[in-house]
């Protein structure tokens, strides 16, 4: 099993076959986290590549996670973990994969997987999704893993992200008026591996919360999250998108969408979390 010096996303990400055709090890690395808890996304593509084996060795094409919902029950220990994976459906243009991850007797997150082809050149018909914008990646504002809020973001370790001045939740200059819970930026593997259909999993949920912007902690735990991938991305930078719908009763919709260098969508997620805001008490 990789070890904690391969840092790398196919390393981290990676899965090993058993003698059951139907599981597999992994091991939840400990740097692809926020604070000591793996990073939803990372989870999501660790499940992603087990559901694309499982999908191939049934007979399957060689087809990619379009389209996935992903329970997060518990968080898993950064530690040795087991995915299952169950056929639920091939049919001509896709196949549904049921993918749990547990440790020990513990069912930790549960995902359901639909594969099928992805064009290169996505035909579109219609896009009613607000453009993107941003600075050019060298105006934007990079992040370290260290953050103010104290906690270590691992992921931010292997990610080289860049963030629109206007929406850099830690900047020290006060913004006037009320500001738009919405993070917006651009994002890519720091040793300069280029995205792939697999990667935007894990992509479409590794961006700090939209709801910094408007003072919650750090605390933000996914309950559960839908992702969609559209195409093929192009080599080269990802524009980013995060932003906040409702903030009510201690919980929140986000929605982040994704665009590749060629300035497709590629990837979209929506996802219901708890949050907490410092007046509130924990």
């Amino acid at each position: 099993m990789p070890g904690p010096q391969d840092l790398s996303f196919d390393a981290a990400s990676g899965i090993e076959e058993t003698g059951d055709d139907d599981l597999f090890e992994a091991t939840v690395h400990p740097l692809w986290s926020v604070g000591d808890k793996p990073n939803g996304g990372y989870l999501l593509a660790l499940l992603g590549r087990a559901a694309r084996l499982a999908a191939r060795r049934a007979g399957a094409p060689e087809w990619e996670v379009v389209s996935a919902s992903i329970t997060y029950l518990r968080p898993p220990a950064l530690a040795h973990a087991t995915v299952r994976t169950t056929m639920l459906r091939r049919g001509r243009t896709a196949a549904h994969v049921r993918a749990v991850l547990a440790q020990g007797e513990d069912d930790l997150v549960d995902a359901v997987l639909v594969l099928g082809d992805l064009p290169d050149e996505p035909a579109v018909r219609y896009d009613g999704t607000p453009a993107f914008h941003a600075p050019e990646p060298g105006d934007c504002v990079r992040l370290t893993s260290k953050i103010p809020t104290g906690v270590h973001v691992g992921i931010l370790d292997v990610l080289d992200q860049r963030l629109d001045p206007a929406t850099v939740p830690f900047s020290a200059s006060p913004r006037a008026g009320t500001p738009a819970a919405e993070l917006r930026g651009w994002t890519r593997f720091a040793d300069g591996r280029e995205p792939d259909p697999l990667s935007l999993l894990f992509f479409v949920d590794a961006i700090p919360p939209a709801t910094l912007m408007i003072g919650s902690t750090g605390w933000v735990p996914t309950l559960q999250m839908s992702a969609y991938v559209r195409a093929r991305p192009a080599p080269g930078w990802l524009g980013v998108r995060m932003t906040a719908g409702l903030v009510a009763d201690g919980m929140v919709d986000e929605t982040c969408v994704l665009w590749d260098s060629r300035g497709h969508m590629v990837a979209q997620s929506t996802q219901l979390a708890r949050l907490r805001f410092p007046d509130e008490p924990s």
